[in-house]
């Protein structure tokens, strides 16, 4: 597939200070439990009121693991790439796939059906993540108007600002909630849902949206310049949002990134070998609705990396990949 012609904006990044402070290197992660799956890249990761998981693969299969790992059943086909899962409060998957937009799943036939394929006519590029209400109200990320997946390190290159977040009321009523974002990727919500919080990956940084309060409506920037690429989240217990990091920052890109848009065109011509690529690590970080840094979770990388999702359940920490052929597992710090 041909990429896209890069048109860049330039963006000079914040100075990046590395993994140090509340981002200081540690071995949390380095000793892992691992439940393979029949595929590879299990982006994200569900889990019901039973104690299934529910993650989706690069072949476009959907699959349930039993809690204890030992079945694993293949739901459905989506056809495309299913990345952020949650389960509906009715029981059914809400699911992102990054070609076909936001599906409803039924965990017991496999079913499939359509929720938002498009805005104001024009079709969704890159659904990526979501999170659900208590009454079913659903807010997903759409991450590029530009760029689909097989390309996201363009917009990350081109720094678009053409990401987005997307309410969809349970009677199916679709508004733009977030617009202007840097690579939209994660959406969580406040336990109260007073707030809900979007990872900005090209930005390096989350922003939160007040959903209610004195000043309903109102956006603004929680942690910023982080020392790495935030990808998907989820709510945890005790307040704590979740957050993936597939990768520390790299330098090259930052050194790019303010450059002029035909330097980085040229850059974007050149075979994937020679583009600003990831770092290898095992990260995943707990903050607060105040953007304070609650837990710091790392590996060297060498056994698991490149973690895009994170889900706690029971005591336990869930953890997917873009590129591993597993999900993850280790016990929540306390």
């Amino acid at each position: 597939m041909a990429k896209p012609p890069l048109q860049a904006r330039a963006w000079r990044p914040p100075r990046d200070v590395g993994l140090r402070g509340p981002f200081a290197p540690n071995t949390a992660l380095k000793h892992l439990e691992i439940i393979p799956v029949p595929g590879s890249g299990p982006e994200d990761v569900a889990v019901d009121a039973d104690g299934n998981l529910f993650t989706g693969t690069s072949e476009g299969h959907l699959l349930r693991i039993s809690p204890d790992g030992g079945r694993i059943d293949r739901l459905a086909q989506t056809g495309g790439r299913p990345l952020g899962i949650e389960v509906h409060p009715e029981g059914w998957l809400v699911v992102c796939d990054a070609h076909r937009g936001l599906l409803r799943v039924d965990p017991n036939t496999g079913a499939i059906s359509e929720l938002v394929t498009s805005i104001d006519g024009i079709p969704m590029r890159f659904t990526n993540n979501c999170a659900v209400a208590a009454d079913g109200t659903i807010y997903f990320s759409d991450s590029s108007r530009f760029f689909g997946i097989e390309h996201f390190k363009g917009d990350i290159l081109a720094h678009t600002s053409s990401g987005r977040v997307i309410r969809r009321d349970p009677d199916g009523t679709v508004e733009v909630v977030l617009d202007g974002l840097d690579f939209a990727n994660g959406v969580a919500l406040a336990q109260d849902e007073s707030f809900l919080l979007v990872a900005e990956t090209g930005g390096y940084r989350v922003t939160r949206l007040d959903l209610t309060g004195p000043r309903p409506g109102r956006r603004s920037v929680i942690i910023d310049n982080l020392p790495g690429l935030p990808d998907n989240m989820s709510s945890g217990t005790r307040g704590v949002f979740w957050i993936a990091l597939p990768s520390a920052r790299n330098k090259l890109l930052d050194l790019l990134l303010p450059r002029p848009g035909f330097l980085r065109s040229a850059i974007w011509s050149m075979p994937d070998r020679l583009q600003p690529d990831a770092t290898r690590i095992t990260w995943v970080i707990g903050i607060n609705g105040d953007g304070d840094v609650i837990s710091n979770l790392q590996g060297p990388g060498d056994g698991y990396h490149y973690v895009t999702g994170v889900r706690e359940h029971a005591g336990r920490l869930y953890l997917g990949s873009l590129v591993e052929p597993g999900i993850a597992v280790a016990d929540v710090p306390q």
